[in-house]
């Protein structure tokens, strides 16, 4: 699918940041004293929108199956550990500068060498030379070489140096996966296009081990269906997206099989996660390096083996501004008076929306009213996320449309008399009364 057969961009990245701010998903990091590149903060709503997408994230790759076990590993690793991912050797990006404005770029992010793009000065660059993104630190009392340490570029690692100790005590055998969630730090040269690209970050990481009996293009293709089948499930939109076939001469040299998962944003394709047969190599690396031994025995065959790796790995910071662009709609609506007005509606997958149902008190002056209203909300806070909240009644609605809450519920005069309040939904408007003793059962289906 090219950029001009899909559909075109609904929104830009400015209203999608004004949102962000003005609603309390995200913020820019250490704002208060002018900010900080490549760093952001989550904020209430954006908080719980971010651990909603990891939780249907662990969800569906290592709750619901039974060939997947949970990790965790540090930030902060030996040396070489990177040493023998290569990162330390090849993790670099070419670095240029404008001699002009000062301004400092990654060469391939240009498209045209001969002009800068910020001040328009011809030929002003200089040339190329290696930048590496990993982000050191010093460990212990003296800052010198032998100290040196990084903050990991990727969570992989620590699965690939702990495989033996994980298959061991998890006893498990291949095929089965190690799955994690954690934080990554790369030394962006130019972060950019709001929380896309990002020098703190977190990742959705699953290490997939198969052994070499013929089945790995099999059980790569299935991940991949598997992760079609996850965006869908979360209301991501088809023409949104597509998973790109890395040809070869785009694949590391000890790749066999490469898929990109890409969506368009407002400026164009990017990455949200990759899946990719790997083969051997991470595994033979740390051996060769260590000397240590992470084959596999099987048991039944007396006989000592490297896995096969699959692997997938998702931005869980992308995926979740994926979530914010692809629910954002702006459209003509009409109001309880009968007035047009333009709403601006996030259609969150119930799942996913950070507040599942705002409950409402029609009258904030009435006493009995609110007391009725906080109750109720207060019972559905056990199973649901809810919120509450009073005031005009169409300003409440506008706001909860504009963080993609799927319901509200509004306790009015009526409702003391005859126990029933009004339920409306968010995409389609509609409202209905509903007994207050079938509020639970009625949500239960719905969400």
């Amino acid at each position: 699918m090219t950029e001009t057969a899909a559909t075109a961009p609904r929104v830009t990245m400015d209203e999608i940041t004004a949102l962000a701010k003005r609603r309390g998903f995200i913020f820019q990091s250490s704002e208060l004293y002018g900010g900080i590149g490549g760093f952001y903060d989550y904020g209430p709503l954006g908080a719980v929108l971010k651990r909603n997408v990891k939780d249907a994230w662990w969800r569906e790759t290592v709750q619901l199956r039974d060939d997947v076990v949970a990790f965790d590993s540090s930030i902060i690793m030996h040396p070489l550990v990177w040493k023998a991912s290569g990162h330390v050797d090849q993790f670099h990006d070419k670095m240029i500068d404008c001699k002009i404005c000062k301004h400092r770029f990654r060469a391939d992010h240009l498209p045209n060498l001969d002009q800068c793009p910020d001040c328009g000065s011809k030929k002003s660059f200089t040339d190329p030379r290696s930048f590496n993104l990993m982000m050191q630190t010093h460990i212990g009392p003296m800052e010198d070489t032998a100290s040196i340490a990084y903050l990991r570029p990727e969570t992989a690692q620590g699965i690939f140096v702990n495989f033996k100790n994980i298959y061991q005590t998890a006893r498990k055998k291949p095929p089965f996966g190690i799955a994690q969630i954690g934080k990554s730090f790369r030394n962006e040269i130019t972060p950019g296009n709001f929380t896309f690209r990002q020098r703190e970050f977190e990742q959705g990481e699953l290490e997939y081990f198969v052994p070499d009996d013929g089945k790995d293009m099999a059980i790569f293709a299935e991940w991949v269906d598997a992760r079609k089948k996850w965006y869908s499930d979360y209301g991501i939109k088809a023409d949104r997206l597509r998973f790109y076939e890395l040809p070869a001469d785009e694949r590391p040299h000890y790749a066999k099989a490469g898929i990109d998962v890409e969506y368009l944003f407002p400026w164009g394709w990017g990455e949200l996660e990759s899946i990719a047969h790997r083969g051997t190599y991470d595994l033979d690396a740390h051996m060769k390096l260590s000397g240590k031994d992470l084959r596999f025995f099987d048991e039944a065959a007396k006989q000592h083996y490297t896995p096969i790796l699959i692997e997938s790995s998702a931005g869980m910071d992308r995926t979740t501004l994926t979530m914010l662009i692809d629910a954002y709609e702006k459209e003509k609506s009409v109001d309880p008076n009968g007035k047009e007005m333009e709403r601006v509606v996030l259609r969150f997958h119930p799942k996913i929306a950070p507040q599942q149902i705002a409950v409402f008190s029609l009258a904030r002056n009435k006493p009995e009213l609110v007391e009725r209203a906080r109750a109720i909300e207060a019972d559905l806070r056990r199973k649901f996320r809810t919120q509450y909240d009073e005031g005009n009644i169409g300003q409440l609605y506008r706001r909860q449309d504009e963080i993609g809450t799927p319901f509200c519920v509004t306790f009015d005069y009526d409702s003391l008399d005859d126990q029933s309040v009004t339920v409306r939904e968010r995409d389609s408007m509609r409202q209905e009364r509903i007994a207050v003793d079938r509020l639970q059962s009625y949500f239960s289906e719905k969400l």
